[in-house]
């Protein structure tokens, strides 16, 4: 005989209650207070372009200060929709948004559970629409199958759409989910973590909406558990994710895939990520707001479902206590700087430059730039992550041309953060290396 209705419900709750998703563990509220409060006081400095993905990660943690989330929200109305704001809109704000950014904006204002019905919302919404079809065009139209932009952004527009209960063109989901299928992905036996993480939370996202054929539907079913398969195979023996700043975006798609905390990839990722935000590795704000819904057990597809309810100021912003690692300025250390040409050249640059202690990569740069003798030129363009490297000795990519500026520690290791928020140690020779990507 099957049980009532009422007991049916409740043996269903009772299963899914003590099969948890990836939970932090009991005693780490200090450190998440921390971060967002770091995160709340990047949205007081006005120099700066306000970021969508900072706005994301405050609505989606448990922690607010309301006047703050709306003020913030307000200066990216004021960049990304200066026809909506009665105040002149910032120089910087006439650049068109690329994919990537229109996407985290939207996603935004779904966070804030603003009105996308209006003729200027739905705007915003035919242009990331235009977007996602241009990007379609070029894989099409290009030997090499690539998006105008990057998979990362073609995944994250999306799901922008698909959070919003917008129906995706149907040739737009079978791009991204080719792409993933074949390995575009990766690059040799590497894996691009994140970009196969947001394309993953695109997927779950799309699976549950009502608007697909059942064959679509299993199709997408499908690409989830690849995947899955992907990101866990990717786990280091540390723990992460490919590295640290991929993590976050990798467990924000195993919470939103449905990964509980029995399996131990779940453990030992979010251990991981609780060890370096101790050791204060998430200095960067970007990183950080994709970290902060994690530790809340929560992912950029929960905003779909996001009721925006009065919510109570129950943070309170009190003096940062010194970052972990934090050096004195007062003493000085040398930095071996050098830009390679290719092989069997002499480089284009290599000297010896003397910095204050704890000086980023981006400090070291802006002195060699001032030095007497052979001058050091560098360009950077202003990215949501920060300032990118674009051009070193005058050497910059070319249009369609895919080569980027890799920062390596001598002898080969890979510099994973941005030169704002890399800093060299003593002694310490960094190579700037011009590479296909």
């Amino acid at each position: 005989m099957d049980p009532p209705g009422w007991l049916s419900i409740f043996l269903l709750h009772s299963l899914f209650a003590t099969a948890q998703l990836c939970e932090i563990p009991r005693g780490s509220t200090p450190h998440i207070e921390s971060l967002n409060k770091e995160l709340l006081k990047q949205t007081e400095d006005v120099s700066k372009r306000p970021n969508p993905s900072i706005y994301l990660g405050l609505r989606l943690s448990d922690y607010h200060i309301e006047k703050r989330e709306n003020q913030y929200l307000q200066r990216l109305k004021d960049v990304f929709q200066p026809s909506s704001s009665s105040i002149p809109a910032p120089p910087n704000s006439q650049e068109l948004p690329n994919t990537g950014q229109l996407a985290l904006y939207l996603l935004s204002l779904r966070a804030a559970c603003q009105d996308m019905e209006t003729p200027l919302q739905q705007q915003l919404v035919t242009q990331l629409k235009l977007h996602l079809h241009r990007e379609k065009e070029s894989i099409v139209l290009k030997s090499s199958g690539r998006p105008l932009t990057n998979y990362y952004q073609y995944g994250l527009g999306v799901l922008a759409l698909c959070v919003h209960n917008k129906k995706v063109d149907v040739h737009v989901i079978n791009k991204l989910l080719a792409a993933e299928k074949h390995g575009r992905f990766e690059r040799g036996s590497q894996l691009f973590v994140d970009t196969e993480a947001v394309s993953g939370l695109a997927f779950v996202c799309l699976k549950r909406a009502t608007f697909y054929v059942p064959e679509l539907v299993a199709e997408l079913s499908q690409a989830v558990i690849r995947v899955k398969k992907k990101i866990l195979q990717a786990q280091t023996p540390d723990g992460t994710f490919g590295n640290i700043y991929s993590t976050p975006l990798a467990m924000q798609f195993l919470i939103a895939a449905g990964v509980r905390n029995k399996e131990p990839e779940c453990s030992n990722g979010t251990a991981a990520l609780l060890e370096r935000l101790e050791r204060g590795s998430f200095q960067n704000p970007l990183v950080g707001s994709q970290l902060l819904p994690v530790l809340h057990g929560k992912s950029y597809v929960d905003i779909a479902s996001m009721e925006c309810q009065a919510e109570e100021d129950n943070l309170v912003l009190g003096t940062s206590a010194p970052q972990p690692g934090a050096t004195s300025q007062a003493s000085k250390i040398t930095v071996h700087l050098t830009v390679k040409r290719p092989p069997r050249r002499p480089p284009l640059y290599n000297e010896f430059i003397r910095v204050p202690a704890g000086s980023s990569l981006l400090d070291v740069l802006k002195v060699a730039e001032k030095r007497s003798g052979k001058p050091f030129l560098f360009e950077t363009q202003e990215t949501l992550s920060g300032p990118m490297l674009t051009s070193v000795m005058g050497v910059k990519a070319g249009q369609g041309e895919r080569k980027y500026w890799k920062i390596i520690r001598f002898p080969h290791t890979t510099v994973e953060q941005g030169i704002a928020d890399y800093i060299p140690q003593d002694e310490e020779s960094i190579i700037l290396k011009f590479t296909p990507w």
